[in-house]
């Protein structure tokens, strides 16, 4: 995938200016793919050059005037023509993973470290897709349109959670393994005592 397509994709649910387009990747696309705002601004020259976009400038007053991006007939065929093809699954490329790898030949302690630091921001990303979903499908459903953002709110939280849950298991593993270790008492995302086999 290419960021013109999620731009594309973006701009299935409504004209958007850049600004409007780089706050719904901060706060929703983005936590799947991720693009700063001059990548942004950089792709719609290129997908306005190519006819997939069409900007129209909107007059303000005491303001710079803004551009309002919308599909173009050959942006949607563009959009219709990648979604049609094979997504390719994404590869994982942790350093974490690789020092966890050689666990013998390098020292606990950080690794703990980073594993609750880690452990943290799943928890906090998370926390904030249960907020959003909670906000945007509090029963629990959505309208045909917006299946989609549901599902991906659902994988993405299914996602921070096993990914919190393993860091759970890890930091119990590695403290087990260092005998100067402080003992932490990791209270499990859902908030359930974890019972230690160890």
């Amino acid at each position: 995938m290419a960021l013109g397509d999620a731009i594309l994709a973006c701009l299935t649910e409504r004209p958007m200016t850049g600004y409007e387009l780089a706050k719904t990747f901060d706060n929703s696309l983005g936590f799947f793919w991720k693009a700063d705002h001059q990548q942004i601004y950089r792709e719609l020259t290129k997908l306005r050059d190519r006819g997939h976009i069409q900007g129209r400038e909107v007059v303000q007053s005491g303001k710079p005037n803004k551009l309002v991006y919308t599909l173009t007939p050959e942006g949607r065929a563009a959009l219709r023509h990648w979604a049609a093809r094979p997504s390719v699954p994404a590869s994982i490329k942790d350093d974490l993973l690789v020092r966890l790898y050689a666990l013998d030949s390098v020292d606990i302690e950080p690794l703990r470290t980073d594993l609750m630091a880690r452990l943290e921001h799943h928890r906090d990303r998370f926390a904030r897709y249960e907020r959003l979903l909670n906000k945007r499908f509090p029963d629990g459903t959505a309208p045909p349109a917006d299946v989609g953002k549901l599902l991906g709110l659902r994988i993405g939280m299914s996602h921070e959670r096993a990914v919190a849950e393993w860091c759970e298991e890890a930091i119990e593993a590695l403290s087990a393994l260092s005998p100067k270790a402080e003992c932490i008492n990791v209270v499990p995302i859902d908030g359930s005592k974890r019972e230690n086999n160890g």
